[in-house]
């Protein structure tokens, strides 16, 4: 229900914010404390029956109604109170309470803001009353309890009964599957195994699961396939799977009497008679039960001890949409969790074609261009190219047509009767969520069309926005990040960038589910859009709270200059609208995140009022062609993030200071090639909110601004270039920028990067004490390595789990004292050499490392050097990267010890072929891949530099 939970998401944050300026001192002012009480009073009333609200399945129209006279009354009274703080000063105020009033009364006075602020007040008084006997007189209490679930058909029945022969692309898993399935069926040991298949709404888990059972079926006594559903009841689903088991083709009357016998009082049992008798009926059976469609771990720990161990290779197919439940189903080494797969482009077109022609090579030369438009929207996904299909089957086979139904395809999720299944699927996900996270996954359709959604900048939007609140201990900014991971596992957003750890730093909307919440999002009056195809705000209906630009000309620059733009919270204008044409910043006054990222024309465009957003909490200029800051952001007092990654802004002005508020502060990164430029300004250490500042150059800024790095005491992630090695300077600004490491040692540190000119020297780190206990990643780009191991690597450094560091020379100490951090996930090791031009990683050294990295480069002036694992070394890999010299490891007869490692995944061997013979460079490359191919894992092998032919074979 996305009008509850957009509301929702606009409420709790303004309680939030009422609580908080209730214990302050703006309130002490007469009359103020009475009425910002009543009004929090009156929302809070609200706010619980819109909780209640969530729960209904389909609304009433007037509940709808009113729920959005709730949101649009909160969003105002935000604004009301945003204005009332912003006009006593922010509280800047220093000399006490009553040096505070002193001056706070005269600014009401003289401003005439008291009278302004107490008359919106009491604007707000009154529509308070007004939406209060609203819900009495629309009787929505009496609505909300005799709404029921009405019976709707289950949209995953037809996955039920399709015939094989309309199936497409589901031969690969499905043989692979059922080859795993049968494996270990004459093995002395036949234990139970469970296989989860878990993936994103509409990929076809249960056809897949369904076809494995069709091909297996006859291995088994008995089976079963039920679903388990969102509201699952339990003793009903284990009376079917009773049934199912009991039920024979050959049934003797013999056998008929014995199912009477054994469920003759079934509807009188509870849970616990319910097991039991399911444990007696399948103890002496191999089974074959298909769990469909769970929702909750909790659902499956109930279930799962209704099927007994029994050693007879019983199996168990679960299917579910969220990865946690898929991995409680999989606990043991012998289960298996398969993450199923989009349809690849071919058999996506095969399965299109097929439903509407009949035959998979017969789409007419005019109709390919828009079909595949169709299909880019699909994505893979088999019900919505079902969907489509059945609805373009019925409609003239014109291109016309066929292009109006792409362009509706957003808007016609909830209208056409062929769509309502793949719209079923989708909305159960989404329905399943709780109130915030759908706030935060609506907000999503401000991004366009396959955009790639970085998760940083994420959390910070949404924090800026005011949707996350601090919980539980854990700060804004983890809150937001559990956010985003529980989109990721609920599949409702695919993950990109997976980390080391296991975490992706970016995410993807599926294309159906971005229409999907689009639809909602416009419908809601959650976000306006401008270029997407199917908005057009002339007829937009209420405020503009958040706007999207996602492509502009002189066209549309006209909608906009009419539009009212006073009320917008937030504004993004993506890459390809042209900026020239975008209103006057002064037209946006109650902007919370402004973001320009990608602009590439903002030189174009006149800020002249960006300082008049006094609402401002994030700004991005990523990545545009501005070069300078314009003054009026240094007026921005309540910034929180200031995104100037990529620029050309080489200096901050000294003014930049006064933003205490800031928390991140991101230059020229200068890690991705580029080179960080931007001098530390003077007076940075009363930023004391500071979490994340990166891309600052320390040799080109003042050694006193270097020094003051050091007061910074909330910071978490520093990323800083060192140059200028030969300078007069250097030595000082190296003995400044070790003082303020030292001081950073006893604050929060996580993160530290340093980036540094040519060879310059980083031996000044051995004298870092104390050590930031809470480090969890280092790393250098430099061309300098460490003559030895530096002694502050290891072991103080408890929580380290990522390390990119170069040495001179590895010897097997340094790997044993490097193998007992336990944190470690990721390394990158760089060497010139080792002695005795080996390295072996023996005993049991990183045990929880997950890729390692190691690096033989030109630039160290690499030696020669022959590598091995042997047994109980890095058990946990699943990364490696590393060179492979010839001339060497052929004495050893080319053996890597790849079968040492349990885990891997992926190897990256980069060959080195000085001093030996194609035949020589092939017999390494054979015997790597021989070497893999044994690997029980079959991990996936690139081989670089493998020689064609002898040098003297080329002449």
């Amino acid at each position: 229900m996305e009008v509850v939970s957009a509301s929702h998401g606009v409420l709790g944050p303004l309680l939030g914010k009422l609580t908080t300026l209730l214990a302050d001192e703006y309130v002490r002012l007469k009359g103020v404390r009475r009425e910002i009480r009543s009004l929090r009073s009156e929302l809070i009333s609200m706010h619980a029956a819109v909780q209640k609200y969530t729960k209904l399945q389909d609304p009433d129209v007037q509940v709808k109604a009113w729920i959005s006279l709730v949101r649009e009354l909160a969003y105002d009274t935000e604004d009301v109170i945003d204005k009332f703080v912003h006009h006593l000063g922010n509280g800047s105020h220093h000399g006490g309470f009553k040096e505070f009033f002193r001056v706070t009364a005269r600014r009401l006075k003289t401003l005439g803001s008291r009278r302004g602020i107490a008359n919106q007040i009491d604007d707000l008084k009154a529509r308070v009353k007004q939406v209060k006997d609203l819900k009495s007189s629309y009787k929505l209490d009496d609505i909300a309890g005799s709404t029921f679930d009405h019976s709707v058909v289950d949209p995953r029945l037809s996955a039920l009964f399709v015939e094989e022969e309309h199936l497409v692309g589901i031969d690969g898993p499905r043989d692979d599957l059922v080859n795993w399935m049968v494996e270990g069926e004459n093995c002395s040991t036949k234990h139970r195994r469970v296989l989860s298949i878990v993936g994103f709404g509409g990929l076809g888990k249960t056809t897949l699961a369904k076809e494995v059972v069709r091909k297996i079926r006859g291995h088994f006594h008995c089976q079963a396939f039920v679903s388990i559903s969102q509201k699952p009841n339990m003793k009903k689903i284990m009376k079917d799977v009773i049934f199912q088991v009991l039920c024979n083709k050959k049934e003797t009357t013999e056998l008929a009497r014995k199912k009477r016998e054994f469920t003759e009082d079934i509807d009188t049992w509870d849970e616990k008679k319910f097991i039991a008798k399911l444990r007696e009926l399948l103890q002496d059976k191999r089974y074959l039960i298909v769990i469909d469609d769970i929702w909750s771990s909790s659902a499956w720990e109930t279930i799962k001890y209704a099927f007994p161990e029994n050693n007879l290779s019983s199996r168990i197919i679960a299917t579910t949409r969220i990865v946690d439940v898929a991995r409680s189903c999989c606990l043991r080494g012998n289960d298996r969790i398969y993450e199923i797969e989009a349809l690849c482009d071919l058999h996506s077109k095969r399965l299109f074609f097929k439903r509407i022609f009949g035959f998979e090579d017969c789409c007419p030369d005019m109709l390919k261009e828009v079909s595949d438009k169709i299909l880019k929207k699909c994505g893979g996904l088999p019900l919505a190219i079902i969907s489509i299909s059945s609805l373009l089957a019925n409609r003239p086979v014109v291109k016309d047509e066929w292009e109006r139904v792409t362009r509706a395809i957003g808007s016609s999720l909830d209208k056409k009767r062929s769509l309502e299944g793949m719209n079923s699927i989708l909305s159960l996900s989404y329905n399943d969520l709780p109130p915030n996270l759908k706030t935060c996954l609506l907000y999503l359709s401000i991004f366009p069309e396959d955009y790639v959604i970085d998760r940083e900048i994420l959390v910070r939007r949404w924090i800026a926005e005011g949707f996350i609140s601090e919980e539980r201990g854990q700060n804004k900014q983890e809150v937001a990040e559990n956010h985003f991971y529980e989109l990721i596992n609920k599949s409702m957003v695919q993950p990109l960038a997976i980390g080391y750890d296991g975490k992706a730093r970016a995410c993807q909307v599926h294309d159906m589910m971005l229409e999907l919440i689009i639809s909602k999002s416009v419908e809601d009056n959650f976000i306006s859009l401008v270029g997407h195809g199917q908005t057009d705000l002339a007829n937009h209906h209420g405020l503009i709270r958040r706007l999207s630009v996602h492509y502009m000309d002189q066209e549309l620059a006209p909608v906009l200059a009419n539009a009212d733009l006073s009320h917008a919270r937030s504004l993004t204008v993506t890459a390809s609208a042209c900026i020239k044409h975008l209103p006057s910043l002064v037209e946006f006054e109650a902007l919370r995140v402004l973001d320009f990222q990608g602009c590439k024309s903002l030189q174009e465009y006149v800020m002249n009022g960006i300082d008049k957003l006094f609402h401002l909490k994030y700004l991005s200029l990523r990545g545009t062609d501005i070069s300078k800051l314009p003054s009026g952001i240094l007026r921005l007092y309540g910034l929180e993030t200031l995104d100037l990654s990529y620029t050309y802004i080489n200096e901050l002005p000294s003014e930049i200071v006064q933003l205490i508020k800031l928390q991140h502060l991101l230059a020229h990164t200068g890690f991705d090639g580029g080179v960080g430029t931007t001098k530390i300004p003077n007076g940075i250490g009363n930023m004391k909110n500071l979490r994340a500042i990166s891309g600052f150059i320390v040799t080109e800024s003042s050694s006193s601004a270097v020094e003051e790095l050091g007061d910074l005491i909330a910071l978490e992630e520093l990323h800083l270039q060192l140059g200028g090695r030969g300078s007069q300077e250097y030595k000082r600004h190296e003995e400044k920028l070790l003082s303020s490491l030292c001081k950073l040692g006893r604050c929060k540190l996580k993160s530290l990067w340093i980036r540094a000119d040519d060879s310059t020297p980083l031996q000044f780190l051995d004298s870092w004490s104390p050590l930031p206990l809470s480090l969890q990643r280092f790393g250098m780009i430099t061309n300098y390595a460490f003559p030895k191991m530096p002694e502050w690597i290891a072991p103080k450094l408890t929580n380290l789990a990522y390390l990119d560091i170069a040495l001179a020379e590895i010897t097997e100490e340094d790997l044993l004292i490097l193998g007992e951090m336990r944190a470690l996930l990721y390394l990158e090791l760089w060497f010139s050499g080792a002695p005795n031009e080996r390295i072996i990683f023996r005993g049991h050294i990183f045990p929880c490392l997950k890729e390692f990295c190691l690096g033989a480069s030109y630039v160290y002036s690499t030696r020669a050097t022959y590598l091995k694992f042997e047994e109980g070394a890095l058990p946990e890999l699943e990364k490696l990267e590393l060179p492979f010299f010839v001339s060497v490891a052929k004495a050893y007869g080319f053996n890597l010890g790849i079968n040492h490692l349990p885990c891997l995944k992926q190897a990256k061997i980069k060959l080195n072929n000085e001093d030996v013979t194609s035949s020589e460079s092939k017999a390494a490359a054979a015997a790597i891949r021989n070497e893999t191919n044994a690997h029980p894992n079959h991990p996936k092998v690139f081989i670089f530099g493998e020689m064609e032919k002898d040098d003297e074979e080329e002449g």
